[in-house]
């Protein structure tokens, strides 16, 4: 009880910030399916799993880097909150973890690719990991697109304990995600033929959802009035 209400209490307020900070753009394709569930989204930033959070509505776990729990300030907070880390050289712990916790009924998010997403754009090859928890749960994914600008990221070399690694920050500006429907697999986690070919086909929905929120942020940018101000001829 205790940590779902210190996740809540963390989800309203980071929703409080990015309504603030973020010029929000969210399109759900369809509801949220009861119960159960896996959130898979791609990963442009160190900050899109506090910004998916709030977004997804309900006590949810995140799967998160290790890196992470060692921060002094966010360790802390993350372990209350019952996130589960995911250990840099053995995923297993994390994995059992999850599929715990789904077949008790809990959503779960995860960011597929592993890492960060290549800088450069697009996605990093997605590993197996999503799913394989949808197939040993029998849960469904829902499918998650986000865009944002790229040149409004903070890069942040950071050391948490023993580990390194540059973090994206990102603070303000235009965030856009795309929900899409939920996904069903039918298989055997054993058949990695059929692994791969999902988590192939999970990848596309993900880039193809990130794409849509793209579009609909440069939409959203071309819409805006022109700044016609008195000290419009600086660029101001």
């Amino acid at each position: 009880m205790l940590q779902q209400t210190i996740n809540q209490t963390g989800s309203a307020l980071i929703h409080s910030f990015m309504r603030l900070s973020l010029d929000l753009n969210i399109e759900r394709r369809a509801s949220l399916p009861a119960g159960a569930k896996i959130i898979a989204a791609n990963h442009p930033t160190t900050t899109d799993p506090f910004y998916i959070l709030p977004l997804i509505g309900g006590p949810t776990t995140i799967l998160i880097t290790e890196m992470a729990f060692k921060s002094p300030v966010l360790g802390p907070i993350l372990r209350a909150s019952g996130h589960i880390p995911v250990l840099q050289d053995n995923g297993r712990p994390a994995f059992d973890e999850a599929v715990r916790r789904l077949k008790d009924g809990q959503t779960i998010a995860i960011f597929p690719e592993g890492s960060l997403s290549p800088r450069e754009g697009g996605l990093c090859r997605l590993r197996t990991g999503a799913v394989r928890l949808a197939l040993s749960a029998g849960v469904p994914i829902v499918p998650v697109g986000i865009a944002l600008e790229p040149e409004r990221i903070h890069y942040i070399d950071t050391t948490c304990g023993d580990m390194s690694e540059t973090a994206r920050w990102y603070l303000n500006g235009p965030y856009a995600v795309t929900m899409g429907e939920p996904l069903v697999f039918n298989g055997h986690i054993d058949d990695w033929g059929y692994v791969r070919k999902m988590s192939g086909l999970l990848s596309n929905h993900i880039e193809q959802l990130a794409y849509h929120s793209a579009c609909r942020m440069e939409d959203q940018r071309l819409a805006r009035p022109a700044y016609s101000g008195p000290l419009a001829w600086l660029g101001l």
